[in-house]
């Protein structure tokens, strides 16, 4: 492409931007398009991963098998029982037969989604490439995680080491994150594997990018120099089949998916930063605004405009080198205005009037590997807010950012010490804003204990909105700066119960559960403290009325829930709400099949059912008049 450096080449790019450029793209619109507009695609798909039968594997030993359910008993240890099927892997824990199984297909850099049921006790591993262990076991209450714990990376072992020193490395997640023994964990880890020189010798290690578990970061940027204890290979290569170790114990796996990255990233050139001054409202206007400046660059740098309190458009177009033919997502986001083109073709044009809310897009098209013209605008129109971000991910290629990161020299002001709330002695019951499934729940309160067990509930409809444990909360974001969220942040760990009306009465079994926005009658009475410090939320429907008591465990993560009704005519109560709730032994529910236990034992003379309301699983129970006591409890 011929590269002018003239005003006039920059208008006439813009206009054919607005006009009739060839558009082979399809877009989809995110964050703060109308409701109406195509769902956002943030990424490209995954591979998903075969689980009809084990032809994805290679050939293993019988304790492998593939089945249709999977149940561990939440009382005998390495227990696993499971019904014919598809769609998961299990480890049955045979003594005899306890052989690992690979993959059939082999990895290098690997971004790998799955989830995972352990059974009490039981232990297992991923190995990446056969050889780097992060490690899978029930550490459901475990205080201070070890390597050893789910999500760690598993110790080296060299025995020439000496006595008591053959264990080295290993790192533990930086929280436990573990839901309790068969509950469905999910994990997304981005793995890289140790790169080698053309003569073999290996120049970088491997190393684990990112370890999530149950969506908390557990593990970020940890270097594995060579294989972990009881890998299947001492050696280290390029690519390795993906192991799952079948030798510690019973698991069950499912939903894996992954993509696979290699060395390859876009290349720029001949590229020409221009900036202009003038009207910064609309950038569609551009008779207002002249060329200030206009130079050469060797990349897209915006630290200096970012980092200044100036209004500019700027424009930078050259050369993109795109490294191999396939399909590419592009993701644009920004403050202000901004357009993208590639090859004359217009794919981002964020020009709407958003005010100071971050826009952002996504994009997929299909490009052919070589070299072709782009043209890159953002217009910065508020002086103190200068953020751009360009990412693209594509075939092998690990979604990054074009852009060059924003290098800040300036001295930097101490950052404020985080204001966290802590029980130390006694519970603490906190009035609070609090973020419920997207929806910002303004009549909450939080409760913590120094048990480090702790809950929120809606005063508004007299129910349980959460349940975590760990740190009780984060007071900083209504604090610092001008505290715009106004919100008090719970340990990011944390189960969300359904959160509407938990009391109704129904005409039958079978009637619709009212909505949030539903005249039932409530009315919320307060809460006072018991005799052991524990708040009791008062709350009333016409003539019912209802105490609502948690107490949180000292050794578990688990709420024992006591409620008490006296009602004047036969009302219904509402457990827990999911797309799935099954029926398991000992008189407990799993919901959401991945979510957390209700165990109903201490109110055996009361039997929940199961029903299907509009798709949605509820768990109901019949409550008949007069006073009754409803115990139960929530475990994840």
């Amino acid at each position: 492409m011929k590269h002018t450096t003239t005003l006039n080449y920059f208008m006439a790019l813009v206009i054919c931007f607005f006009t009739s450029c060839k558009r082979d793209a399809v877009v989809t619109e995110a964050v703060v398009i109308p409701e109406e507009e195509p769902k956002q695609i943030e990424f490209l798909p995954f591979t998903e991963f075969n689980l009809n039968d084990l032809s994805s594997f290679k050939p293993t030993t019988n304790n492998w098998q593939i089945v249709g359910n999977a149940v561990a008993d939440r009382v005998k240890e390495r227990t696993l029982t499971f019904s014919e099927g598809t769609g998961i892997l299990v480890n049955s824990g045979d003594k005899d037969a306890n052989g690992h199984i690979f993959t059939s297909f082999e990895h290098g850099d690997i971004e790998i989604e799955l989830d995972v049921m352990m059974p009490v006790k039981s232990n297992s591993g991923l190995y990446f490439q056969g050889r780097y262990e992060v490690q899978l076991f029930d550490s459901w209450g475990v205080k201070e995680p070890q390597y050893s714990d789910i999500g760690g990376v598993y110790q080296r072992w060299d025995g020439a080491r000496g006595q008591g020193k053959e264990g080295f490395e290993g790192q533990a997640p930086k929280t436990n994150a573990a839901k309790a023994p068969g509950l469905w964990q999910h994990f997304k880890i981005i793995f890289h594997a140790p790169k080698f020189d053309a003569t073999g010798n290996k120049i970088k290690n491997a190393w684990f990018e990112e370890v999530w578990l149950n969506g908390v970061l557990i593990q970020a940027n940890v270097e594995v120099s060579g294989p972990t204890q009881a890998a299947a290979f001492e050696d280290e290569k390029p690519k390795g089949s993906l192991m799952i170790q079948g030798d510690h114990g019973a698991v069950a796996i499912k939903n894996i998916q992954y993509k696979l990255y290699e060395d390859k990233k876009f290349s720029f050139s001949n590229i020409v930063n221009k900036e202009f001054e003038g009207n910064y409202q609309a950038l569609i206007n551009m008779d207002s605004i002249r060329l200030a400046s206009e130079k050469e660059v060797n990349n897209i740098d915006l630290s200096e405009l970012a980092l200044s309190n100036s209004r500019k458009i700027v424009s930078y177009s050259g050369t993109m080198d795109i490294p191999a033919a396939g399909v590419y997502h592009f993701g644009m986001g920004l403050n202000g205005g901004g357009l993208l083109l590639i090859d004359n073709d217009t794919i981002f044009n964020l020009n709407e009037d958003y005010g100071y809310e971050f826009q952002q897009r996504f994009v997929e098209l299909t490009l052919q590997k070589g070299s072709v013209p782009f043209v890159l605008v953002y217009n910065k129109k508020f002086p103190w807010r200068g953020e751009l971000d360009l990412k693209v991910e594509g075939p092998g290629i690990q979604s990054y950012t074009l852009l060059e990161p924003i290098t800040d020299t300036r001295p930097r002001r101490p950052q404020p010490e985080r204001i966290l709330i802590e029980p130390k002695e006694d519970i603490i019951a906190q009035r609070t804003f609090i973020m419920h499934k997207d929806i910002k729940k303004v009549f909450s309160i939080s409760v913590g204990s120094p048990f480090g067990i702790h809950y929120a509930f809606d005063l508004s409809r007299g129910s349980l909105l959460m349940a975590w444990d760990g740190q009780f909360l984060d007071a900083t974001p209504m604090w610092e700066s001008r505290g715009e969220s106004q919100l008090v942040e719970p340990n990011e760990f944390h189960v969300a119960i359904h959160g509407g009306f938990e009391f109704a009465y129904l005409e039958s079994e079978d009637s619709n559960w009212p909505s949030m926005d539903d005249d039932i009658g409530f009315k919320q009475l307060g809460y006072e403290f018991n005799q052991e410090g524990i708040p009791m939320f008062l709350s009333q429907i016409n003539g019912t009325s209802i105490t609502n008591t948690f107490k949180p465990s000292s050794s578990q993560r688990k709420i024992e829930r006591h409620i008490v009704v006296n009602a004047d005519k036969t009302i219904w109560h509402k457990l827990a709400e999911g797309e799935r709730i099954e029926t398991l032994p000992n008189n407990t529910y799993i919901i959401n099949d991945e979510s957390y236990y209700v165990d109903v034992s201490g109110s055996s003379k009361f039997k929940p059912i199961i029903r299907t309301i509009n798709g949605m699983d509820e768990l109901i129970v019949k409550i008949p008049a007069g006073k009754q006591n409803i115990n139960y409890s929530i475990i994840w």
